[in-house]
């Protein structure tokens, strides 16, 4: 295929390394990437790659760009709020390199596609935040034989490895089985440090091109883990399972319901729903004489952000040790972020005696969407 003079410029500092030069930087240039998901990973894995001049980089991803991204994302920017976040992509990678192809992919991955997503692409990238897809990315890569270059973050710590690569463990040989539903709360919910994705994306970038090609010793077996507080990183040995169900016997493996396989509660927990109101319930309650108390059951510093006034504070981890201060025969509304939280603290209520305990539906976002847009949102 050959470099330009303008290839040839822009990528001098890479054709000067001996174990890259000419040949690998040509070699870059024939790959392809699959990006799983354009957020904080993704965003940082995608301003590398597209610079080191990958020649086709693929990304996956329905979501929209929110000011709430911003802090961490940095493929996108404030002129591309609401726009498609693969939109919003695609024109700077293109600006920062436009030698190189982006190819978009903007509807949601699934059992149904994910196969014929993947196909194309020498590496898949992990850059997603929940269970299911990275059970699907990990089933899908071993079905086909693709590296999967994976990356989780969480609040201020990280996690890196290589799956899937030349007889290396896979997901499943690590975690075989899915945490509890909850037991693992997601960053919208727990929080992340900004810069966290741009270190755990940045090295997930240098994986990518060590696998492209062939190149130093590839992190397969070993799990990376980065504490951001203690500027620590440690390393931990992760070995192929004779026992995976996955990497085993990939002849045999078919990609599944992953939202049911990471839910094993799912029907239980249907037939279980707690009382709830909606937040147009909630405010047609305090505009009446029937008397409740909201009880508030997020952490002190999100309540610091917002709060719905008249609330009382007892974060969920609290909850079982302060019921003492609770009276079993008033009215209790709880609310969360979201309703997940505050959906555990109902069911402890009741399971501990309460009896007019109420869910509200959505939480404080909810609320701040549609009774006070004045709120901020977090």
């Amino acid at each position: 295929m050959g470099l330009s003079q303008g290839e040839i410029n822009r990528y001098s500092r890479h054709l000067i390394l001996p174990e890259l030069g000419m040949s690998g930087q040509e070699m870059l240039k024939e790959k392809s990437v699959l990006l799983v998901g354009a957020g904080g990973l993704g965003s940082p894995m995608a301003l590398y790659l597209a610079a080191a001049g990958v020649g086709r980089i693929g990304i996956v991803d329905f979501d929209v760009v929110d000011e709430s991204n911003l802090q961490r994302q940095i493929l996108h920017g404030t002129s591309t709020l609401g726009q498609s976040k693969l939109e919003s992509a695609k024109a700077r990678l293109l600006d920062l390199n436009p030698y190189i192809e982006v190819i978009c992919i903007e509807e949601r991955l699934s059992s149904e596609n994910a196969l014929e997503l993947f196909e194309p692409y020498d590496v898949i990238a992990d850059g997603t935040d929940n269970f299911p897809t990275r059970y699907l990315v990990n089933d899908a890569c071993v079905i086909l034989g693709k590296p999967n270059v994976y990356g989780s973050i969480f609040r201020f710590e990280g996690q890196l490895t290589v799956f899937n690569y030349k007889g290396g463990p896979c997901y499943r040989c690590l975690y075989s089985e899915p945490p509890p539903p909850g037991l693992v709360p997601s960053c919208a919910e727990g929080g992340v440090l900004g810069v966290l994705p741009g270190v755990i994306g940045s090295l997930q970038a240098n994986e990518v091109i060590k696998v492209l090609l062939n190149l130093g010793d590839v992190a397969s077996g070993r799990l990376i883990l980065y504490d951001a507080l203690k500027m620590r990183f440690r390393e931990l040995k992760c070995r192929r399972l004779p026992s995976c169900t996955a990497c085993s016997a990939p002849e045999k493996m078919t990609l599944i319901d992953y939202e049911q396989f990471c839910s094993p509660a799912g029907p239980q927990v249907a037939n279980e729903e707690v009382p709830a109101l909606s937040v147009h319930q909630l405010d047609e309650k305090r505009g009446s004489d029937s008397p409740f108390q909201l009880l508030d059951v997020r952490e002190p510093h999100e309540q610091e952000i917002c709060c719905i006034s008249g609330a009382k504070l007892i974060p969920l981890g609290q909850l079982k040790d302060r019921l003492s201060e609770l009276d079993q025969g008033q009215v209790y509304v709880v609310h969360c972020k979201s309703g997940a939280r505050s959906a555990k603290a109902v069911r402890i209520l009741l399971d501990s005696g309460f009896e007019n305990v109420y869910n509200l539906e959505g939480g404080i976002l909810e609320w701040a969407s549609k009774i006070d847009p004045s709120m901020p949102s977090y």
